[in-house]
C-alpha cells in the first residue's frame, strides 16, 4: 500500500483539511526525512514526518499506513512523536508570549503592537 504525503497529514490529522495539507507540504512546512517533497510524494513505512507551526519543528516517525482519515484517538496507532523537547519549549514559549500579547477577541493588533511583537522575537532569538 502506498500513500501520498498530502494525504497521510491529513489522515492522522496534522492538518485540517486535504487542502491545507497540500499548501504545507508545497511551502515545505511540511517534510519527508527533512527534505522537501511534492505533495504526490509517497511515503512509507519508517520515514520521518517535520511540520513546522509557528516557530517550531515537530517530528513524527510514520509507525503504520491507513486507507482513510482517523479519529484523534487513534493516531498514535500510525505516528510516534519524536519530537525535540527544545521544540516543544519553543512552542510553548511562543503560544504563552501570544496568549499574554493579545486578550481574546480585542479585534486586530495596530502596526505599534506588531512592531512591539517582531522586537519581542528579536530579543527571543538574541538569547539562543
Amino acid at each position: 500500500m502506498s500513500l501520498r504525503i498530502d494525504k497521510y497529514a491529513w489522515f492522522v490529522r496534522l492538518a485540517k483539511t486535504r487542502t491545507l495539507a497540500t499548501e504545507l507540504v508545497q511551502r515545505n512546512k511540511i517534510k519527508l526525512n527533512d527534505a522537501p517533497v511534492k505533495p504526490s510524494r509517497e511515503v512509507k513505512i519508517g520515514d520521518t514526518l517535520s511540520i513546522v507551526k509557528n516557530n517550531a519543528t515537530f517530528s513524527y516517525k510514520i509507525k503504520n499506513l491507513l486507507d482513510r482519515r482517523v479519529g484523534a484517538k487513534l493516531v498514535t496507532d500510525y505516528l510516534i512523536d519524536i519530537t525535540d523537547p527544545l521544540e516543544l519549549e519553543k512552542y510553548k514559549t511562543y503560544q504563552a508570549a501570544q496568549s499574554v500579547y493579545r486578550e481574546h477577541g480585542t479585534g486586530r493588533p495596530s502596526r505599534k503592537d506588531r512592531d512591539n511583537l517582531e522586537s519581542f522575537f528579536e530579543w527571543l532569538e538574541g538569547e539562543d
